[in-house]
């Protein structure tokens, strides 16, 4: 049989030196004097002495396991049956590999430690990851020599370190090698996103790229665009400049660091969460529907990810409970490009209903007027009304326990700046506004409770023009002094508006804003409702992620429910006796003195019902002195006989830091059409929405990612998109990952 040499597609190499044979186009084998080595790719995977039977059994296993050659290739290379090669197989698989070749040594022999072919891969598998020969052999229970000549007679080496190219201004790798092929192009005077490696030239095929991962040489795959005419939704690359300013995939890298090898790394497996997002595939299982090649060649993919792989990398992230962190760093970074919208910050609580077997806190669900089973996140918003941030209030905890951590937070973000905390009635409490205030935080709230009117004579009519409207208010604007506690008076603002006869008292303690301003950015809250509502409605904010839980805190104190249940039963009790009384009554009303003049004639009369109420009342007694000795609050332990668990928060934190991105960038979209588009308060995001599902043509060149976005539905909405464009290009982004400058244009347009 002839053997041929293998040819490595896309390396240049020089003729082949002798004693190489070819297994098969990507595996190839060596013979050197007294030492045979094999590669995969050009990546050495064995290198052991001639005659090491076990390691060579070892080496021929392997390739036939990660996929790298084919049972009768191996076979024909090593020169054996294709039956014996089986054998190999099953005695690794009977963890007897390594002793299959020592005929003369027996399990009694002294001296003869038989090492199984499990604790063979766990010590290659350690090693490679750095753990040191002591640990190792601490961990397969052998001595240390017997660990170093196993490495030995393994031929193992270190794993070569690939290290993406570091951006101006990050951290500098450790290591960096030259990669083995080019990355697409390299602009000068302009940041980058890091750089993999790829051993791969047709985009539509990355098999040489999976199998890097699957040898752990790869983090991450390199973007690879291909040109095309009309692909669906690639004008969702428009919103890749608005990405790159926010910081997203940065943070996520100091935060995150790596998942790990793999071909949907980090910045793969968020860019493809955040395009299903602005894409409307609300959820992982949304990916079925769609064309793995279409949705790949956006993120320059062969394909996108499948659900399974999707949902494995939402857990390996969530794994690592980096969540919160996540978005505080998030959220520190907007603070810091744009802190001019951050005077005014609106907090709502947003109730997500639970519909599934576990027991969970109720929480009064206000859209619905009832108290449900769910979750309560607190969301803060910049004056604009984009989200800022949000965390998960623990067993629904109202706005007055929950606002001074959140706010200690947001000063912890925010520095010394002055703020205006901006809520509705839950967070009313004064005593709470004491704090706040002596925290340096001023408050804007409706005022709780029955209010005495004013004559309204005493409104006046107050115009000025605010964020660029118009807005007119009749108010009236008095001090009044507020009583907390035994000793506590403090004195707010009350700024009251007046409206078709309704009175609504605003409370705050901005003493210097005029008093239509401070109604304004009251009335501005219904900003953060409707973000609420528009991110139900586009983003499925209330979807779940997974159905996992996670042990609850079974000392935390909740109201006595048998303490509730004996409430109704008194009020059973009271309303029983109520009737009984009323009935006793209107006997006494008809009684006939005629016939029995004397009271003791109409109790005796009257005896059946007497003897009813008074045992309702002896019923009652003694409820009340049961409801007496028994506490009004106990620990949720006692209270409730079940686990006590809570939803995992985790990747519903992580989906909705994705979620709430995608939004802030159609906010950046619209702010940039909003002056060319006439009706953008009404259909501006409907605009944006429909700018980033268009069809594009793709141009790739090797400077360049030419995205030639196809005309809209209407003349004057295709100008705006041309207007876009332009706008986009100044800020000369590159796709992240790649050296690819994005070009934007109109397809059909001379520019």
């Amino acid at each position: 049989m002839t053997l041929q040499p293998m040819p490595l597609p896309g390396l240049a190499l020089p003729e082949d030196p002798p004693g190489m044979v070819a297994i098969n186009e990507r595996c190839s084998m060596q013979t050197e004097a007294d030492r045979r080595l094999i590669a995969v790719c050009g990546v050495l995977t064995a290198n052991y002495a001639l005659g090491d039977g076990p390691a060579e059994a070892m080496a021929m296993v392997n390739l036939i396991a990660t996929g790298a050659a084919s049972q009768i290739e191996v076979a024909q290379a090593f020169g054996l049956s294709t039956r014996q090669v089986r054998r190999y197989q099953r005695r690794g698989e009977d963890d007897d590999l390594a002793t299959s070749h020592r005929r003369g040594r027996q399990p009694g022999d002294v001296g003869v430690v038989r090492i199984k072919a499990s604790a063979i891969r766990m010590a290659r598998k350690l090693k490679d990851d750095g753990v040191s020969i002591r640990e190792i052999a601490r961990r397969i229970g052998v001595c240390e020599k017997s660990v170093r000549k196993l490495l030995k007679r393994m031929g193992w080496q270190p794993k070569p370190v690939f290290v993406q190219p570091a951006l101006p201004g990050l951290d500098p790798p450790l290591a960096v090698q030259a990669p083995v092929a080019a990355v697409q192009g390299e602009i000068s005077g302009v940041p980058k996103e890091p750089c993999a490696i790829s051993l791969d030239t047709d985009p539509a095929d990355r098999h040489f790229d999976r199998l890097l991962a699957c040898m752990g040489a790869l983090d991450d795959a390199l973007p690879l665009f291909q040109s095309g005419r009309r692909i669906p939704h690639a004008g969702v690359l428009l919103a890749v400049p608005a990405l790159t300013q926010s910081g997203f995939l940065s943070v996520a890298r100091e935060v995150y660091g790596s998942i790990g090898p793999a071909f949907y790394g980090l910045r793969s497996t968020l860019l493809v969460l955040l395009f299903m997002a602005l894409l409307r595939i609300q959820r992982p299982e949304g990916l079925k529907e769609q064309v793995p090649a279409e949705l790949g060649m956006l993120v320059g993919l062969d394909r996108s990810p499948e659900v399974k792989t999707l949902r494995h990398k939402l857990e390996r992230l969530a794994s690592l409970r980096r969540a919160e962190q996540f978005g505080q760093e998030l959220a520190r970074l907007r603070v810091e490009t744009r802190g001019e919208t951050l005077g005014f910050l609106y907090v709502d609580g947003h109730v997500r209903v639970y519909h599934g077997k576990h027991h969970l806190p109720k929480a009064h669900v206000t859209r619905m007027r009832i108290s449900l089973p769910a979750t309560s996140d607190y969301w803060i918003n910049d004056q604009v009304g984009d989200p800022l941030f949000m965390v998960t209030a623990k067993a629904n905890a109202g706005l007055v326990q929950v606002l001074p951590d959140l706010l200690a937070q947001t000063r912890k973000l925010m520095g010394d700046r002055p703020i205006t905390i901006v809520f509705d009635r839950g967070g009313w409490s004064p005593a709470l506004f004491s704090k706040l205030e002596s925290d340096g935080f001023h408050i804007l709230t409706y005022r709780k409770g029955e209010a005495e009117p004013i004559d309204e004579w005493k409104f006046t009519l107050h115009k000025a023009k605010l964020d660029g409207r118009e807005v007119e208010y009749w108010l009236n604007d008095q001090i009044l002094g507020f009583q907390f506690g035994k000793e506590g008076r403090m004195s707010l603002r009350q700024v009251t508006r007046l409206q078709d006869g309704h009175q609504t008292q605003v409370i705050t303690t901005r003493f210097d804003l005029p008093a239509i301003e401070v109604a304004h950015r009251m009335f501005q809250r219904w900003t953060q409702e409707n973000f609420f509502k528009y991110m139900r409605q586009e983003y499925m904010l209330d979807a779940l992620v997974d159905y996992g839980v996670e042990p609850d805190d079974p000392a935390r104190i909740v109201p006595n429910p048998e303490r509730r249940r004996l409430d109704k039963e008194i009020g059973a009790v009271r309303q029983d006796l109520a009737k009984l009384q009323r009935d006793y009554g209107a006997a006494a009303m008809e009684h006939q003195e005629s016939k029995r003049p004397t009271l003791r004639g109409f109790k005796l009369a009257n005896d059946l019902l007497g003897q009813k109420i008074r045992a309702a009342r002896v019923r009652l007694d003694a409820l009340m002195a049961r409801k007496a000795t028994m506490a009004a609050r106990i620990a949720v332990g006692e209270a409730v006989k079940e686990p006590i668990v809570k939803l995992a928060t985790e990747r519903k934190h992580l989906t909705d830091m994705v979620k709430m991105v995608a939004y802030q960038i159609e906010s950046d979209l619209l702010s940039i059409i909003s002056p060319h588009f006439a009706r953008s308060d009404d259909e501006g995001r409907t605009l944006v929405q429909n700018l980033l599902a268009a069809a594009a043509d793709l141009e790739v060149t090797p400077e360049e990612l030419r995205v030639k976005v196809s005309p809209l539905s209407s003349p004057h909405r295709t100008r705006v998109l041309a207007v876009l464009c332009e706008k986009l290009n100044l800020a000369g982004a590159t796709f992240p990952g790649s050296r690819l400058q994005l070009r934007f244009s109109v397809s059909g347009s001379t520019h």
